[in-house]
């Protein structure tokens, strides 16, 4: 009934004029929820995931002494890892550089691939899409776990003056295990690909996954086995 009577009202209101208040319809302005309410609703973040695809909250750092220096979850995790972070600056700044983006800068190695972030960025999604239809797992998980077998716990270091030279066996601090880690996963991806029909993603996700299982067929292990038994006959 009243409805109606509105209606018929604002048809006879003569053009350009608009009898009562302008409610925004008529020109089609008017959404579904209405101004109020989206003013008073509380607008949820989407949760950031890796490439838009890979979530960062579920990987587990299972080396609790690393798990300051690989950020991967809340205020470090990135749609895009190339976040152009001045991580140089201070000492200790880049164990707050996203895990990621540290292995595509890790990846820029060798003269001719210096600079080339964009194409390192590349060749981590392909990666990581790889890794995830090996495996079925999330591919940032996998990496995690590569990164925590690969550093070396223990290592060799030179003790004396010029002439007596003898090696002393050290520990190694968590921010130079994720570093060397991080390393010799490049270096391995690297090596296996050059001179292959395998392309670099491919022998990088080899590589990631073979290091995640703690596999020696992994180059990142088999350093890392070499560096401790060294390091071991050095005590």
């Amino acid at each position: 009934g009243g409805f109606v009577m509105a209606d018929t009202e604002e048809v006879a209101a003569p053009e350009g004029e608009f009898e009562g208040e302008f409610t925004g319809e008529e020109a089609g302005w008017a959404d579904e929820g209405g101004d109020a309410e989206f003013a008073t609703a509380d607008v949820d973040t989407p949760e950031v995931k890796l490439f838009g695809k890979w979530a960062c909250d579920e990987v587990i750092v299972r080396d609790i002494s690393l798990a300051d220096y690989i950020a991967v979850k809340e205020g470090h995790a990135v749609m895009v890892p190339h976040t152009a972070g001045r991580y140089q600056v201070r000492r200790f700044r880049k164990a707050q550089c996203p895990i990621v983006e540290r292995l595509i800068v890790s990846m820029m190695r060798t003269g001719r691939n210096n600079g080339k972030k964009m194409m390192c960025v590349r060749i981590l999604r392909h990666t990581m899409e790889i890794i995830h239809l090996l495996t079925g797992e999330n591919p940032l998980q996998v990496l995690v776990d590569a990164i925590v077998n690969s550093g070396p716990r223990e290592d060799s270091t030179r003790v004396g003056r010029a002439g007596t030279v003898r090696r002393q066996a050290v520990e190694v601090s968590p921010l130079r295990r994720v570093n060397q880690a991080l390393y010799l996963l490049c270096t391995g991806a690297r090596e296996s690909s050059f001179r292959n029909i395998k392309s670099i993603a491919e022998c990088m996700a080899d590589e990631l996954m073979n290091a995640a299982k703690g596999s020696s067929n992994s180059y990142a292990i088999k350093k890392k086995d070499e560096l401790e038994r060294v390091a071991k006959v050095n005590r």
